[in-house]
């Protein structure tokens, strides 16, 4: 471990991806960056790690699937990272009078459409898909671009979304009233509206558009809204950045934890400590890539309202994919996409009515994939040579006020009903698919909000830092959305505007900010 010198241009604190993305960026431009990380390792909540002993499977353990990464930040940092497109978009399994069944969308178009036409009856719902995808795929090439761009204020951004009844849709009605507009099926509603509801806990029509915000930053990315895979797992992707912070002359210290700092606008000072005691190192610029109630902390000034979790992570390792009761589809297809889980739209309406009234879900919704089906590189050799497979499952509407009594056997709790709600789509339990570790226990990991506040300090288990704000500027707000009351002090973390998800896009908007002030 290298001791940091007395002072740099830039000191970040916090070495997850936005972070690296920053500080790779301006040590690129020359400044003497150093980057103190908590933890004994870089990546935060995107890291790949082998949770299950004796088991060699590479998990994304926390974040998993990325679709807001911009293009130019892999380009500009000449990082060795790639993404693969996944064959199937989803699968969401219905029962019939003869058993079960389920609508696939991937493949291609007729496949598509006749999943569509024996759900619903006819061609209609298929029509009324594309044409609303169709809708929100133009926005997202107009929209997608932007993040990276210096901030657009509401007006700007609504002039270059060009349609408004797409900007309404998005921006003014709670999202609910275009997607029971648009669609009449319970089932196509729902998995919908899944987008909106990712890390979220809203309804389809609350007021406050926090879920119109979610489903926006789920349709827009890449310009597509397509969610691929990290090939190698998240942790390639951190790794190939913090390779690209160093080689570029960065400092990146872990083992390092910040507990304050101190500004006066022009130059700051950190203070830090470690095993071994402690250190101050002064700045020109502080960026802070945590959490804005981490920031206030630092600074010693108020913190901003609370934030709450509202997801159940699961990570499993199977020797086999499970048998489907729906016998038409190739299980490696309906889990190489999206597995929608009691995700009908009146489901997913009651689960929320159940957790706001401090009510586990009686049927909790959640998805699922497989990453090995699209990327296997992240097995092991003897992994690889059973045919081992991995599933992800996201559960929503799980807000950390549930966990709070009795956190370790609420999880348990919802683990076990998410899990049954899986079986009830299988014609085998999974529990008969979970591959063992050296103990002999299966290897399945549960991860509630208050897993997440503890393990990585995401407030309240808020995998975005707090709610997420829309793409433009307020009034008061900064030139890039990184921007704090302090002018040397800049937040690059997920609750930055424009930030939340594995873009890089906050940091990259932090060292921009700073690099344009040094040149203005």
């Amino acid at each position: 471990m290298t001791a940091p010198q007395s002072s740099y241009d830039a000191v970040i604190v916090g070495g997850g991806h936005n972070g690296l993305v920053a500080a790779a960026y301006l040590a690129r431009a020359g400044r003497r960056v150093l980057v103190l990380e908590r933890l004994g390792s870089t990546g935060g909540a995107a890291v790949s790690t082998r949770p299950f002993a004796g088991v060699d499977v590479r998990l994304s353990r926390y974040s998993y699937l990325v679709s807001l990464l911009p293009e130019k930040i892999v380009r500009d940092l000449g990082l060795r990272f790639a993404v693969r497109k996944r064959s199937v978009s989803s699968y969401t399994p219905y029962r019939t009078p003869a058993g079960g069944s389920g609508l696939l969308v991937g493949g291609d178009a007729d496949r598509t459409r006749a999943s569509f036409a024996a759900l619903t009856g006819s061609d209609r719902e298929y029509e009324a898909w594309r044409a609303f995808y169709g809708r929100t795929a133009r926005a997202a090439r107009r929209i997608f671009p932007t993040l990276t761009a210096p901030l657009p204020s509401r007006a700007e951004l609504r002039a270059r979304v060009d349609d408004a009844e797409t900007w309404d849709m998005l921006f003014e009605q709670p999202i609910g009233v275009a997607v029971e507009k648009h669609f009449a099926d319970d089932l196509v509603r729902g998995v919908v509206l899944t987008d909106a509801l990712i890390g979220t806990f809203a309804d389809a029509h609350d007021p406050s558009l926090l879920q119109n915000r979610c489903f926006l930053y789920h349709v827009i990315g890449g310009g597509t809204g397509d969610w691929d895979v990290p090939v190698g797992g998240m942790g390639a992707l951190t790794d190939a950045l913090a390779d690209a912070a160093r080689a570029a002359g960065a400092t990146i210290l872990t083992g390092h934890e910040v507990n304050r700092i101190d500004t006066d606008g022009t130059r700051a000072e950190v203070a830090y400590r470690t095993a071994d005691g402690e250190g101050v190192v002064a700045a020109g610029h502080v960026l802070v890539n945590a959490s804005p109630h981490a920031l206030a902390a630092l600074l010693g000034e108020p913190a901003p309202p609370p934030a709450e979790g509202a997801q159940l992570k699961v990570n499993m390792v199977l020797t086999r994919l499970p048998r489907l009761r729906d016998r038409a589809v190739d299980p490696r297809e309906a889990f190489s996409g999206t597995f929608h889980i009691a995700e009908g739209y009146a489901q997913l309406a009651t689960a929320y009515a159940e957790a706001a009234a401090g009510r586990l879900p009686a049927a909790p919704p959640s998805e699922i994939y497989c990453h090995t089906l699209t990327d296997p590189g992240i097995l092991g050799p003897e992994a690889a040579a059973r045919g081992y497979q991995t599933l992800t499952l996201f559960g929503l509407h799980a807000p950390a006020r549930l966990f709070a009594a009795d956190p370790d056997g609420t999880r348990d709790a919802l683990l076990k009903a998410t899990l049954e709600q899986l079986d009830a789509c299988l014609d085998e339990p999974i529990a008969d698919c979970l591959a063992r570790d050296a103990d002999g226990r299966p290897c399945v990991e549960a991860k509630s909000p208050l897993d997440l506040e503890h393990e990585l300090r995401l407030p309240g288990g808020h995998i975005f830092h707090r709610d997420l704000s829309f793409p433009y500027g307020e009034e008061e707000g900064g030139a890039w959305g990184v921007e704090t009351a302090h002018a040397n002090v800049l937040l690059c973390g997920a609750g930055a505007v424009r930030g939340g998800g594995v873009s890089g896009v906050p940091g990259h908007n932090a060292a921009m900010s700073v690099l344009e002030g040094a040149a203005g």
